[in-house]
C-alpha cells in the first residue's frame, strides 16, 4: 500500500513538474535598415546661400590661417 502510493504520487510531481515547463525557445532577429546619407544629398538640401557661405568661409579660414602662419608662435 505504501509503495503504492508512493509511486503515484511520485508520477503525479513528475507529471506537475515537466508538464509546465516551455521546451521551445522563440528566436526574434530584428532588421534595421541604415540609410547614409551622401553628400550629394546634402548639397541639394541646401540653398545656394549656404553652399556659397561655406565656400566663402573656407577661403577666409584659409586666408586667417595663412596669416598666423605668418606672424609666427610668440612664445
Amino acid at each position: 500500500m505504501r509503495s503504492t502510493k508512493f509511486i503515484v504520487l511520485a508520477a503525479f510531481a513528475f507529471i506537475v513538474m515537466t508538464s509546465c515547463r516551455d521546451t521551445e525557445k522563440e528566436t526574434v532577429i530584428k532588421e534595421v535598415h541604415v540609410e547614409k546619407e551622401t553628400q550629394t544629398e546634402t548639397e541639394e538640401r541646401e540653398g545656394i546661400l549656404e553652399r556659397s557661405a561655406k565656400k566663402v568661409d573656407a577661403e577666409v579660414n584659409k586666408e586667417v590661417n595663412e596669416e598666423i602662419e605668418k606672424i609666427g608662435d610668440d612664445n
